[in-house]
């Protein structure tokens, strides 16, 4: 069991993670640690919200941590990195939730023989429905990687990847929530245009994504084959699938998250 986790940043996926860990109790919120640049509204806010201990003390925030998570922006990694990185021991776990940066180069500024791993949540994770991705450095134990798996179990759910596929997994499930937004916006505009109270057609559209994920989820049945079951010839849905594949539907979806995956490249190349 964890006894101390840190978090360096504390942007939108931090309070993610936090929010998610206090609401599922996995750890008590005086165990948890956050520090960032220079922003120190931002922690006021964070300690006032989830009672977390916030600081601007590297070293009160590193010293002792069983996991550090890095969780700033990437291209404010170096500079972060070399605040704390005296105060980092190899007995400590960073866990790395920045897109498109590599264990090698995380592993290559902090200087030392430390257990790097890189995780892909997403924002999901505050209500504890994120899909992490997560990928291990060689040197990490299995004693070590369990609890970080444990560590994102308390958010969602896991999956154990090669690194080599952590762009492809950010452009898919770490963006993918706001994909699944876009098209909920979409849904919403045609419904209010149309005369449908606005409320209403919120919540027949939520309870439509919610029974679909668990369609997909409780079935055992491929996307394929639950779309078909649910396409009668001539009828309605038929008619509104002929549009998208008309619009080109799938292949903006595909295009959008190959976009995604390009640019965690670039990030990875830029840091």
């Amino acid at each position: 069991m964890l006894k101390k986790i840190s978090f360096v940043g504390a942007g939108s996926m931090a309070e993610s993670i936090i929010a998610g860990i206090v609401n599922n109790k996995h750890m008590k919120s005086n165990q948890i640690f956050v520090t960032n640049k220079d922003n120190k509204e931002r922690l006021e806010r964070l300690e006032v919200k989830y009672n977390v201990r916030c600081t601007t003390d590297r070293k009160v925030a590193i010293s002792g941590a069983d996991v550090i998570v890095l969780s700033m922006k990437p291209y404010d990694l170096t500079a972060a990195v070399e605040a704390i990185k005296e105060y980092i021991t190899p007995n400590q776990v960073v866990v790395s939730v920045l897109a498109g940066v590599s264990i090698e180069h995380i592993t290559s500024i902090i200087g030392k023989d430390v257990p790097v791993v890189r995780a892909m949540p997403n924002t999901s994770a505050s209500i504890g429905y994120s899909a992490t991705a997560i990928a291990r450095a060689t040197t990490i134990t299995e004693e070590q990687l369990d609890g970080v798996i444990a560590l994102f179990n308390t958010i969602g759910t896991t999956a154990i990847i090669d690194e080599k596929d952590m762009h492809i997994v950010t452009g898919l499930s770490g963006s993918g929530p706001a994909y699944i937004y876009y098209l909920a916006e979409a849904l919403e505009k045609v419904a209010t245009q149309s005369g449908l109270d606005k409320d209403i057609a919120k919540a027949l559209i939520m309870q439509t994504i919610i029974g679909a994920g668990e369609m997909l989820k409780e079935s055992g049945e491929s996307a394929d084959v639950l779309r078909k079951k649910i396409t009668s010839p001539n009828g309605t849905t038929q008619a509104g699938l002929e549009k998208l594949d008309e619009m080109k539907f799938q292949n903006a979806i595909m295009e959008c998250v190959k976009s995604a995956r390009d640019r965690s490249v670039e990030l990875g190349k830029n840091k």
